[in-house]
């Protein structure tokens, strides 16, 4: 019923108007008057016109007036043209753009049916007006109604559309004040700390040039360390400000493939200074990685060997394996939980040496510019996040201030880095592994759309 009455499906309606229409001289064939063949011969034209003109409403309705004259003045029976001049003025009426083309059809119609029904008996006048007025004011009331129906629902939608839009906006404004409050923090408040500590750093390397050269390098790996967060910093200030300036830096997305493996030596190489053996299984195969996956390759394992080097301690053998299996890559971090008997491990240093190779590794690549270093300062105490066994949830020895050896974190690693896998389409999986701790993931050849958009993004730029 719907599509009967929608204004547009015009043909839909002079289908069921010719059928019943033809119906109708069928059954009158088997009364006392069947159809004459002029009958026949103006309701086939009728018949036609409804269904060629369908999209032309004054063109049939000016050829179904002029059957209609026709059949007025040499039929009996004027029932089939009557119908159809009656069906094209209530088309009109949904169709016309202005009213003056409803009116001068109207009138057409009117006028012709006077012309060739004026009764010679003034008595029966009333009668055929009524009689007009009642054959064309019902298409025309019905024709009106449903383009006013169908006018308001147009309206209702557009009105939704823009209230959507206007909503859509004001998210848009609302997330943009976001962002900039959170660029304003970072920039005025951890950036000043940060730089802050680069300089006292840098100055503590100049007014004790002969401390121990193990503290010197640690001097060393926290300047370099710092310097490196705080372009990282400064990039991130810019994304939140304004995130289409920046979109098309690879920096933020993706890194150079060719890159990877000597990133990858990095981050080992960085555990390994922070005290952790590690054994590398590393397939060669993974320098033809997409640029997306590679990042997300180096970021799991600076993350994964940051948590050994923080939560295990000096000491703990940790086996890390990266396999291509088809277009298919798995990866896997564990470790053996480390000696409770560990040796005490500074928080400074260990937090320092755990990010400044992996940056110094990265930045090997100008067209990665993804620092390895960040996954240091973000890595935080990420395996606290799930039930841990004995040799993670011990406490590293006492500090000689008396505090805690275990190194602070802010428990968000593991969140992230089950985030960045499900963008790429794969899933984390992390649990306790014998005596130690095991984080696995497989990354499929296969990319969903946003990660094959960030890999063209980084590929043009």
């Amino acid at each position: 019923m719907a599509r009967f009455l929608d204004a547009r499906d015009t043909l839909t309606r002079s289908v069921l108007l010719d059928c019943s229409g033809l119906a109708y001289l069928l059954v009158i064939d088997h009364t006392g008057h069947p159809p004459t063949p002029l009958q026949w011969a103006l309701a086939v034209p009728a018949f036609l016109s409804a269904l060629l003109l369908h999209r032309r409403p004054p063109i049939n309705l000016l050829v179904q007036t002029v059957l209609f004259a026709v059949a007025m003045v040499t039929l009996d029976d004027a029932t089939i043209n009557q119908v159809g001049t009656a069906w094209a003025v209530g088309e009109l009426a949904l169709w016309a753009p202005r009213r003056r083309h409803l009116v001068g059809g109207t009138g057409v119609v009117a006028a012709v049916y006077l012309i060739c029904e004026w009764p010679s008996d003034p008595s029966l006048i009333t009668e055929t007006v009524v009689g007009l007025a009642i054959n064309l004011g019902l298409p025309i009331l019905l024709g009106l109604v449903v383009r006013t129906t169908r006018e308001l629902g147009v309206q209702a939608e557009q009105r939704a559309l823009a209230e959507q839009r206007r909503r859509e906006s004001e998210h848009r404004a609302a997330r943009a004040d976001e962002r900039g409050a959170i660029a304003r923090e970072l920039h005025d408040v951890v950036a000043h700390h940060v730089a802050s500590m680069v300089l006292r750093v840098g100055v503590a390397r100049h007014v004790l040039p002969e401390t121990d050269p193990r503290v010197a390098d640690v001097f060393d790996d926290v300047h370099r360390t710092g310097t490196a967060a705080l372009a990282d910093l400064r990039r991130l200030v810019a994304v939140l400000r304004d995130p289409d300036a920046v979109r098309g830096d690879a920096a933020l997305t993706a890194i150079d493939p060719s890159a990877l493996p000597a990133a990858l030596d990095g981050a080992v190489e960085t555990a390994r200074r922070a005290g952790v053996v590690v054994e590398a299984e590393i397939d060669p195969s993974i320098g033809a990685l997409d640029a997306v996956r590679g990042l997300a390759l180096l970021r799991l394992t600076q993350e994964a060997l940051t948590n050994v080097a923080k939560h295990a301690g000096q000491g703990a053998r940790a086996f890390l394996q990266v396999t291509m299996t088809g277009s298919d890559l798995c990866w896997s971090v564990e470790d053996d939980g480390g000696s409770v008997a560990a040796a005490p491990i500074s928080s400074a240093s260990s937090a320092a040496s755990a990010s400044s190779a992996a940056s110094a590794s990265s930045g090997a690549s100008a067209s990665s510019g993804a620092s390895a270093s960040s996954a240091a300062p973000t890595a935080g105490a990420s395996f606290s996040a799930a039930p841990t066994p004995a040799s993670f949830s011990a406490a590293l020895p006492a500090s000689p201030a008396g505090g805690s050896g275990r190194v602070p974190g802010g428990g968000h690693g593991l969140t992230g880095m089950r985030e960045r896998v499900e963008v790429l389409g794969g899933s984390l999986t992390v649990g306790a592994h014998g005596s130690g701790w095991r984080v696995a993931t497989v990354l499929p050849g296969t990319l969903p759309s946003s990660a094959a958009g960030l890999i063209r993004t980084g590929e043009e730029s």
